[in-house]
Formats: C-alpha cells, sequence, structure tokens
C-alpha cells in the first residue's frame, strides 16, 4: 500500500514536471549580434551607420534644364568622440556615379535623366570622390549635417535634349570619414 502511494506521488510529480517544462517555453528566437572595433576618435551611431533618405516625388517639369528639388537633409551622428587627437571630420561619398554629371550620384529604376546631389551643411555640393570640408568635432556627441537632392540632367549639346523619364529610382552612397 505504502508502494502505491509512492508510485502514484511519483507519477503525480513527474507529470508536474513534464507540464511545466512544456509551458515555460511559449516562444522564443534567436538573437544575433554585430558591430566592429575601430581606430578612430569616435564612433557612428548605428541608426546613422545605415539610413534612407527619401526624396519623395518630384515632378519632370522642375527638374527639366538642371533643376533641382527641395533639398532633405540627413545626419551622420557620432558619439564618444574624444578630439585629442582629432578636432574635425571628413566625409568622402562613394557610389555609382550619374551618367549625366560624375560628380553626382546616378540613379537606377524606371526613371532617369535625374542624378542625386549631396552637400554639406552649408549647402556646398560635395562631390563623389572628394573630401568634404572638414566639420569641428568636439567631446562626446557630435551631429554631422547633410542634405541631399534630385536635379535634373543637362544635355551636353543642343542636339541631345536630356529627356526627364518619370518612374521610382533607388541609389546607394557609402560614405567614408576622416577625422583632421
Amino acid at each position: 500500500m505504502k508502494l502505491n502511494k509512492a508510485v502514484k506521488s511519483f507519477g503525480l510529480c513527474a507529470m508536474m514536471v513534464a507540464f511545466g517544462a512544456t509551458a515555460a517555453d511559449q516562444g522564443h528566437g534567436e538573437i544575433n549580434f554585430k558591430g566592429s572595433i575601430v581606430d578612430a576618435p569616435c564612433s557612428i551611431t548605428a541608426e546613422s551607420a545605415n539610413q534612407t533618405v527619401d526624396l519623395g516625388e518630384v515632378t519632370n517639369a522642375a527638374l527639366k534644364n538642371g533643376g533641382k528639388s527641395t533639398p532633405k537633409a540627413f545626419t551622420v551622428k557620432l558619439e564618444q568622440c574624444d578630439t585629442a587627437t582629432s578636432e574635425s571630420v571628413t566625409a568622402t561619398f562613394t557610389g555609382a556615379a550619374s551618367a549625366g554629371n560624375k560628380d553626382l550620384l546616378g540613379i537606377t529604376g524606371t526613371a532617369s535623366g535625374a542624378s542625386i546631389a549631396i552637400t554639406n551643411g552649408a549647402g556646398q555640393i560635395i562631390k563623389l570622390g572628394e573630401e568634404s570640408p572638414a566639420q569641428s568635432i568636439q567631446d562626446g556627441t557630435n551631429s554631422l549635417a547633410f542634405s541631399a537632392y534630385l536635379q535634373g540632367d543637362v544635355a551636353q549639346d543642343e542636339n541631345s535634349p536630356v529627356t526627364i523619364v518619370p518612374g521610382d529610382f533607388t541609389s546607394v552612397a557609402n560614405f567614408t570619414l576622416a577625422y583632421k
């Protein structure tokens, strides 16, 4: 009799443990971590390293003869800056150059006849592959100001007018910082 009671108690305990283990897993997943260690006076914030600038809808009439869209501001945020070795930073933007203007970023997609201009905070165009004017940095956090706009391509001669073709476009620019 005592043995039956012990077996029943053991069985009951085993069932409780089994149900408890099943109930504990009500969802699971995996978290991957990535990053890099850099030898630089500042770190680029995660949200600034990869971002999207929406240039919006622009009429083809606005881009005719080199016309420009409204500039859209974007920033590259820096953190944990230490100015003991560097007091300023430049940015160099690279990407597929436009067929219409090698200094500007080309576009891909169904739209054509325009390019993307990238400017510094003062509105000066930063040519692809060339350093921007230096921006001062301070200890702690900093924001590097830039803008981008769509610019209609200009005809090289009167016999080859540029047609602005409506449609969707994308483009990718990479940037590299250099501390001075």
